[in-house]
């Protein structure tokens, strides 16, 4: 086939395709034209319905309601009841008034009110699943018997598939098994949010490449090892992440080494003992920017992956630990605002 031929064939289905537009522009259905195009190309968008009527929906409940296989691991100190009172919440929220940027936040700690409003207000989705991350406490050993003892641990709770020996965590109970669980409920109880975005429509499985990865110390931990084993579309990893004994960062990661974020105060333990810097090293993260102080340079922080704070907190190292995240810890300004609300936006948006 010549390549007089095939410049010809690519000049005529251009002049076809702008006839098309400026014919269905003059009938008042090019949006519907563009659309339809952007999904034969494999390009899908999200709009939410009337956004002019759009609300912030707020949904709480518990994992054990949301998917009936899911159980208990007392063994690992992971609950669904404790003192008689139900432990077993799952939170989710989108703010349909805001454009969606098609981003959904899973975030691995316990849930966090004033990071979840944020998240909305940037367009995010948002997310906190009830998974199996008890058994830190029990199962936590210095020195660890290897250096990826821990790391399989996380992974299996991650994707409940057996990796460790030391703990049996099935499919419905790991970040994977709720995150699906809670996106199909989310998606028969509230369409308008369109959590179905997040599924994938021939396997119902989540769309992890439309995930961004998020949590603080324990949390921040498990997200940056889950994101070596799955590729998702960003990692945030605020005071962490942690495991200071073990070797898996150096592993491949399916998630390119450009999508991992931390952010941490220097006097932070986990930063004074080395913890957090050798995470971060071993990641690779010295090869998008240098460790920058985002109180000494302004957004976008010169674009580094490594952000600290060297915030005043007293001296209070526990208080430090907290500082990364908005909350009762978070440094805030004179007139009572958070002083850190362009690092979370760059963190989860830029």
């Amino acid at each position: 086939m010549s390549n007089r031929f095939l410049s010809d064939q690519v000049l005529l289905l251009s002049r076809t395709s702008s006839l098309m537009v400026c014919a269905l522009r003059a009938t008042g259905f090019v949006g519907a034209f563009v659309a339809l195009c952007a999904v034969s190309f494999g390009q899908e968008s999200l709009a939410f319905d009337n956004p002019q009527e759009g609300k912030l929906y707020q949904w709480k409940v518990r994992s054990s309601e949301v998917d009936p296989e899911a159980k208990a691991h007392p063994e690992i100190d992971h609950f669904f009841e404790k003192d008689g009172k139900p432990a077993d919440f799952e939170n989710a929220s989108v703010d349909t008034r805001v454009k969606p940027t098609g981003k959904l936040v899973i975030w691995l700690m316990g849930y966090n009110a004033p990071l979840f409003e944020r998240l909305n207000s940037y367009g995010h989705h948002a997310i906190q699943v009830h998974y199996a991350n008890g058994w830190f406490k029990r199962l936590n050993r210095e020195p660890p018997p290897d250096d990826k003892y821990l790391g399989r641990i996380r992974l299996e709770a991650a994707i409940g598939e057996d990796v460790s020996e030391t703990v049996s965590i099935p499919k419905p109970d790991s970040i994977m098994g709720r995150t699906r669980s809670m996106l199909r409920w989310l998606d028969q109880k509230n369409p308008e949010g369109k959590w179905g975005y997040f599924l994938d429509k021939s396997t119902g499985d989540v769309r992890w490449d439309r995930v961004i990865l998020a949590g603080a110390s324990h949390g921040s931990t498990t997200a940056c090892r889950f994101a070596l084993h799955q590729k998702v579309n960003r990692v945030v990893m605020l005071s962490g992440p942690r495991d200071q004994n073990e070797n898996w960062y150096a592993l491949p990661s399916a998630t390119p080494k450009d999508r991992f974020f931390g952010f941490t105060h220097v006097l932070d333990t986990g930063w004074t003992g080395n913890h957090y810097p050798r995470s971060w090293k071993m990641l690779g993260l010295d090869a998008f920017g240098p460790i920058t102080d985002v109180d000494q340079v302004p957004p976008p922080f010169g674009g580094s992956h490594q952000l600290v704070t060297n915030a005043d907190v007293k001296g209070d190292k526990d208080r430090a630990h907290g500082v990364s995240a908005p909350g009762k810890s978070a440094i805030k300004n004179p007139d009572g605002t958070f002083a850190h609300e362009a690092v979370w936006r760059y963190l989860f948006v830029e």
